[in-house]
């Protein structure tokens, strides 16, 4: 396991699903998945919340991962995006993404069911006991209604081999240290949000899977490698190069303004969503417009 454990880190991006008529655009995925690889981003996150993979069936989920399995053809490691509220589906689901080929797992914390941490711990051990495959905790109090504890990593750390990190998307920049301190500096630790990518990097996160790599792959692979060369000053000047899009990618709920932002560049074809997802107001369009014109985005394609 410790050779998938080198590759895992850096820029991993939680890529859109894109939607033509209503059905899943596999070719139009295919070539996402490829632009990431093209562009720097050092793997692929599959049915992250950015992934709208609520909204999707478990066919559709399993069979994005096949496409980012086989477009990365073992570039960058595929990370699978496993979690639903339910823990028989998340059991297939899991299944499927360890069979496929999938690099690593990411499970989130059941959503709207808002379990006790012994309910968690349980949870994610019958989980761990299914693969080898090197796993982490997805930790979105924000859209899950539930907090994972220091006490319950440890537990989970202690209790599974495979159990390698966590995905952090909170507004918790101490949650950092605190994993480090309590379960090693080889704990994983990617960036959830955004506007705190290089801060978290600054403290000891390994890289970021954030949704604003949907648009600007090159500049959050650029700025993990700035950190791993300890150039904080490059670093910080992407930090702040980003700042405005990454506010821009919270102007609603994710991924509606990021969808809208694809379009303009040409990433997408449309911004199609699946209710209860709809697509962004003529002016949430015009604040987004203002914003890559700005930041000299407008007039950009895909490369």
């Amino acid at each position: 396991m410790s050779a998938q454990l080198d590759r895992l880190k850096g820029s991993i991006p939680p890529l859109v699903t894109p939607f033509h008529n209503g059905e899943v655009d596999y070719d139009a995925y295919a070539r996402l998945v490829a632009f990431q690889i093209k562009n720097g981003s050092h793997g692929i996150l599959v049915n992250g919340t950015t992934a709208e993979p609520s909204t999707l069936t478990v066919e559709e989920r399993n069979r994005l991962v096949d496409i980012a399995v086989r477009v990365a053809a073992t570039r960058v490691p595929v990370v699978a995006a496993t979690g639903s509220q339910s823990l028989r589906e998340t059991r297939e689901l899991t299944e499927y993404a360890a069979k496929a080929g999938a690099d690593s797992l990411l499970i989130v914390t059941p959503y709207y069911i808002r379990p006790p941490q012994r309910g968690l711990i349980a949870y994610y051990l019958e989980l761990a006991s299914m693969t080898d495959l090197p796993w982490m905790v997805y930790h979105i109090p924000g859209r899950a209604a539930v907090n994972v504890t220091i006490d319950t990593l440890k537990e989970l750390r202690a209790k599974s081999q495979n159990f390698v990190g966590m995905k952090h998307a909170v507004n918790d920049l101490a949650l950092v240290s605190e994993c480090h301190a309590a379960l090693g500096p080889e704990f994983k630790v990617f960036v959830g949000l955004e506007e705190l990518s290089f801060p978290m990097m600054a403290v000891g996160a390994c890289g970021l899977m954030n949704a604003v790599g949907n648009l600007q792959p090159k500049i959050l692979s650029d700025l993990c490698e700035a950190v791993w060369r300890n150039d904080l000053s490059q670093a910080q000047a992407l930090h702040h190069e980003l700042f405005e899009i990454n506010q821009a990618v919270f102007f609603d709920t994710n991924p509606i303004p990021m969808k809208y932002m694809m379009k303009r560049l040409g990433l997408l074809a449309g911004n199609e969503h699946r209710l209860p997802m709809v697509p962004a107001t003529p002016e949430l369009e015009r604040r987004l417009d203002a914003v890559l014109e700005r930041v000299g985005l407008l007039g950009e394609r895909a490369a």
